[in-house]
């Protein structure tokens, strides 16, 4: 297990985590029926789901990117 390995585990905790605290854009109640509300569709994210959102989009990119880095030393040792 090299440092690649490690910065992936730990950008995967940091992904998990960061979009298991993200509130969610559908209602309960949606869910069961099939509607769906168009009320709040166009709202944007604001405060904490505003940073919420770029940690998990910055996040997702950086873990992509070590995976990759990741196998390529994998392949090469």
């Amino acid at each position: 297990m090299n440092w690649a390995d490690i910065i992936v585990l730990v950008l995967a905790v940091i992904l998990i985590l960061s979009v298991a605290v993200q509130q969610s854009q559908d209602s309960v109640q949606d869910a069961f029926s099939g509607e769906k509300s168009e009320l709040f569709k166009n709202q944007k994210a604001r405060g904490l789901d505003l940073l919420l959102m770029r940690v998990t989009m910055a996040t997702s990119l950086l873990f992509v990117g070590m995976v990759f880095v990741s196998l390529l030393l994998h392949k090469n040792a």
